[in-house]
């Protein structure tokens, strides 16, 4: 608040209060309940329950899991990606991604998963200029794409059910997954394999190579991926591709293996 008393009538109380709570979550306190914040900030609890619905609409806060705790959410880091490049993840993995660049020659990104979407948090450009328009902070579904699969992997049939619970699954090709059965047994199959391959199938003349990054809790943080400019791609350069993603990715889970857990 400003020093000068004459200076308040430009004051707009509610997005001042809606800016105070989001400052109570940090890096000792990231979850809260509205109970919580409402002692916090001293503010009625149907107040803070306004306020909680409205960032939560907006992208800013998100339930965790079916607790009644909240947490926040990628939307905070949306307000400014220049904050988004300095975070440390991103940070670590700007090298990694941009090694993986010069030794596949194709473009590399990393990403992160926001709900029911997966979000670009940093990419190195290849040298066909046709990928270069995923830009960071693009957003896909996560039901429907390679790397979604992979980091929905820490997530059982009941998690889905909770972060899905309206089937069927918006389809977007003939090879998206409709209902939740079909989800878990393709995310089950790149779990498994380490790593998950999408010919053609989000989006048309596209190939998407991936693996996932893990914290020293072993669960999904990220993923790192390359996009090869064609529908099918041949054995062998897979062979040689999928290594190379994989080894990408083990950089970078040790590379963060100091960082705090993440919340599911």
């Amino acid at each position: 608040m400003s020093a000068n008393p004459a200076d308040d009538k430009y004051l707009v109380p509610a997005l001042q209060r809606g800016l105070e709570l989001l400052g109570q979550f940090n890096r000792e306190t990231p979850e809260l309940s509205g109970a919580d914040l409402a002692r916090k900030l001293d503010l009625p609890r149907a107040s803070v329950f306004r306020i909680l619905h409205t960032l939560e609409r907006s992208g800013f806060v998100e339930r965790v899991g079916d607790t009644t705790l909240y947490k926040l959410s990628i939307g905070v880091l949306r307000l400014g990606f220049e904050y988004l490049a300095s975070m440390e993840l991103t940070e670590h993995g700007r090298p990694v991604i941009e090694l993986l660049r010069d030794q596949s020659g194709y473009s590399a990104h990393l990403v992160v998963r926001d709900g029911r979407y997966v979000v670009f948090v940093s990419k190195a450009a290849g040298r066909s200029a046709q990928f270069h328009s995923i830009q960071v902070g693009a957003r896909l579904p996560a039901h429907a794409t390679v790397l979604g699969r992979l980091l929905l992997s820490d997530l059982d049939m009941a998690a889905l059910s909770l972060l899905y619970p309206d089937t069927p699954l918006p389809t977007y090709t003939s090879r998206t997954p409709t209902t939740l059965p079909q989800l878990k047994s393709l995310i089950d199959i790149d779990r498994e394999a380490g790593y998950g391959i999408s010919q053609g199938g989000f989006e048309t003349g596209i190939t998407t190579i991936a693996a996932p990054v893990f914290n020293d809790s072993h669960e999904v943080v990220a993923a790192v991926s390359i996009t090869v400019p064609a529908q099918q791609i041949a054995p062998e350069q897979i062979a040689v591709l999928v290594p190379q993603v994989q080894q990408a990715a083990s950089q970078l889970t040790q590379r963060i293996s100091h960082m705090p857990r993440r919340g599911r």
